[in-house]
């Protein structure tokens, strides 16, 4: 999803550096039928964006889940769920 992302914001004009963008994952695992199986997965973004792109960055990541590959490959089997730390560079 960060790739997504990171493809997203660049079609949108915004470039950010490699230290300017990350994410932490976290799954979640239950089991069921005393299989264990990976049923929810947060991703927390850390984005450090350019002064006045907060518009813009918002709509991204509002839509980026819908066009992310892995996400809809997990569609309907794990629950994908993100939030996003924004600071404008400068702030």
């Amino acid at each position: 999803m960060l790739g997504t992302l990171n493809g997203a914001l660049e079609v949108r004009g915004i470039r950010l550096d490699p230290d300017a963008i990350r994410a932490e994952v976290e799954g979640t695992n239950e089991l069921r039928d005393g299989l264990p199986l990976l049923t929810r997965i947060d991703v927390r973004y850390f984005l450090r964006i350019p002064p006045g792109s907060r518009e813009t960055v918002e709509r991204a990541l509002a839509r980026h889940r819908d066009k992310c590959p892995t996400a809809a490959s997990l569609k309907g089997a794990v629950e994908v769920t993100w939030a996003a730390e924004i600071v404008e560079s400068g702030s």
